[in-house]
């Protein structure tokens, strides 16, 4: 049946959507906040300012141990030949495991002997921002489930317990190659991801 004639089907994911302190939106409107472009672009933006500042620093950058951190390389062929479902795990291992990162990145600065306040800033700007990055992505795999698509495995996944391939890693050992790994794939992978399933769910 309709949506319109289902009004059950809609009570979980709003009562989701407004736990989140997020707008309940209907198939007529935007899935997510986070289809709108300026949205992203503005986390984009914080991500980039971060590694500028952080690319002149000297010792008070370098990180006391190495941080495992996502490969934010993408091959364009494969993964557009990728089912949406697939990015769409791919894009939730990486943003748990960058999440880990930076919250550690954060703690290792915090114990540092003289931590910068503009370092602070800017670590803390990147936490709040991959916090409200993973809500607005559960938004958006909620509102597709409203419209009948599967593009997640689960309305809310649990990136721990989803299925994919093993996902590449390294390591990095300062502030400015953490923030560069969080920039790059905020503008690559997490971008693509959401362009297509905003794409499809606007149909």
């Amino acid at each position: 049946g309709s949506l319109l004639g289902c009004p059950a089907r809609l009570l979980l994911p709003s009562l989701l959507l407004l736990s989140l302190g997020l707008p309940v939106l209907g198939a007529p409107q935007r899935l997510s906040l986070i289809c709108d472009g300026r949205v992203l672009e503005r986390y984009i933006l914080e991500a980039k300012e971060a590694e500028n500042v952080t690319m002149g620093c000297a010792e008070g950058c370098n990180l006391s141990e190495n941080i495992t951190v996502p490969d934010t390389k993408v091959n364009f062929y494969a993964w557009k030949r990728m089912e949406v479902g697939q990015q769409a795990v791919e894009v939730w291992q990486g943003l748990a495991l960058l999440s880990e990162a930076v919250l550690r990145g954060q703690a290792l600065l915090a114990n540092s002997s003289q931590p910068s306040e503009t370092l602070q800033l800017h670590m803390d700007r990147a936490v709040s921002g991959l916090r409200s990055l993973t809500s607005l992505l559960r938004a958006l795999g909620a509102q597709v489930r409203i419209l009948g698509l599967s593009l997640l495995p689960y309305s809310v996944p649990n990136p721990a317990s989803l299925w994919a391939a093993p996902l590449r890693t390294f390591t990095v050992d300062t502030l400015c190659k953490l923030f560069r790994i969080y920039s790059n794939f905020l503008r690559g992978k997490l971008k693509l991801y959401t362009g297509e399933a905003c794409r499809r769910g606007d149909r």
